[in-house]
């Protein structure tokens, strides 16, 4: 295994961010891991593991960050950009966060507009998107899409079956049930997307904008958007070598085909970010949604949206949120707490928040490039997760 690119100062693995574009993160306060109640020997282990992995050909490249108490304990960036792209990463990379895009823009948008009275939880989504039509569908609530519930297929060929974004949000709305809401659980990137318009519906505006000037921009997560200008790929990791729908490398372009259909803004995914921006989301909701003198979300809101629904009984779902399996694979691996909440993209990427140690752990990884058959991060993610926990030395700090 090559040795670790960047030096571990007090557990922090700095490197600079480089080049001028896109907007420099400021991501979150570092601190010692001692201090945050961690051991850094065990951190450095973390560290080492994903380097190997990325060697062994896992993923070629990778950045974690692990934060404490609102400060961050470790920011590991380790091998490459892509298979065709031998720079090493860096801490700034930005990388596709896939179904992250349904957590961090999605469901963040939610909770702020069940916060000012604009969205009712248990409304049918007819009243807010008359188009969604068809039998049982007056019964599907937002609390059914936000939990996977609803009934609705996984997904649609959008696209093969549609030529823009107009008919295929119509495809969408008109597909379909599989099931009477609130019986099954089915992971659902058609529940994103039929929410996502009621968030345009119910603010007005298109969803990235909307999203940029109420979430992204008073967090200051200037890395993090939708549709990143061609300005940036300089500094985004390279994604899968689309053989099936585009016929090109994907890098700064979604990976997602039905969020490429319908233009790269989705409520399923293109969101682009990178691990600092998204350690000052992950602080703001360990922190009863606040960061500094902003109050983003009450944290009321936060704790209702983060606790498992049971909805059908047995799921693991949230509001829009992941939580711990009771038993089986899970990304959150086996030893975060069962408060613990979290969400993982097909790209390769995952967040995850343990407010009982308020800890956070995100990783951000490539592994469809070269290929999406590459499927050795299921492991990793649960791996990183038990090794990050067991660092906890203090759980009571």
């Amino acid at each position: 295994m090559r040795p670790l690119r960047c030096a571990l100062i007090g557990l922090v693995v700095a490197c600079s961010s480089g080049g001028p574009t896109p907007p420099k993160s400021a991501g979150i306060p570092l601190a010692s891991a001692r201090s945050l109640g961690l051991d850094s020997a065990r951190l450095t282990a973390v560290v080492s593991y994903l380097a190997a992995e990325s060697d062994s050909g896992a993923f070629p490249g990778a950045v974690l960050a692990v934060g404490r108490h609102g400060r961050l304990a470790a920011l590991a960036p380790v091998g490459h950009y892509g298979v065709d792209d031998r720079r090493p990463v860096e801490a700034g990379t930005l990388y596709d966060l896939a179904s992250l895009t349904k957590v961090v823009a999605l469901t963040t948008a939610c909770m702020i507009l069940v916060d000012e009275g604009r969205l009712a939880l248990d409304a049918p989504i007819a009243r807010y998107v008359p188009e969604f039509r068809g039998p049982m569908k007056d019964r599907v609530t937002v609390r059914h899409l936000l939990t996977h519930s609803a009934g609705l297929a996984a997904d649609l060929p959008l696209y093969t079956e549609t030529a823009s974004r107009r008919p295929a949000l119509a495809a969408v709305d008109t597909t379909t049930l599989l099931a009477p809401p609130g019986t099954s659980y089915r992971y659902s990137d058609l529940s994103a997307i039929v929410l996502m318009q009621v968030v345009e519906r119910v603010t007005g505006e298109p969803f990235d904008r909307w999203v940029e000037t109420r979430v992204f921009g008073p967090l200051g997560m200037p890395a993090t958007r939708f549709l990143p200008p061609a300005s940036w790929r300089d500094r985004i990791a390279p994604t899968e070598h689309d053989t099936v729908f585009r016929h090109r490398w994907l890098r700064g372009e979604v990976h997602d085909e039905s969020a490429a259909r319908l233009g790269g803004v989705s409520g399923n995914a293109g969101l682009f970010s990178n691990a600092l921006d998204l350690s000052r989301f992950a602080a703001m909701l360990l922190n009863g949604g606040a960061w500094d003198t902003l109050q983003l979300i009450r944290a009321e809101t936060v704790a209702e949206f983060t606790e498992r629904q049971n909805m059908p009984p047995g799921s693991s779902r949230a509001l829009g949120w992941d939580t711990p399996a009771d038993s089986g694979y899970s990304s959150a691996g086996t030893k975060l707490s069962r408060r613990s909440f979290g969400h993982t993209g097909f790209t390769g990427t995952s967040i995850w928040m343990d407010p009982d140690r308020d800890l956070f752990i995100i990783l951000l990884t490539n592994r469809v490039n070269p290929t999406r058959s590459n499927t050795a991060i299921l492991r990793v993610r649960a791996r990183v997760a038990d090794l990050v926990a067991e660092a906890v030395t203090h759980p009571e700090l």
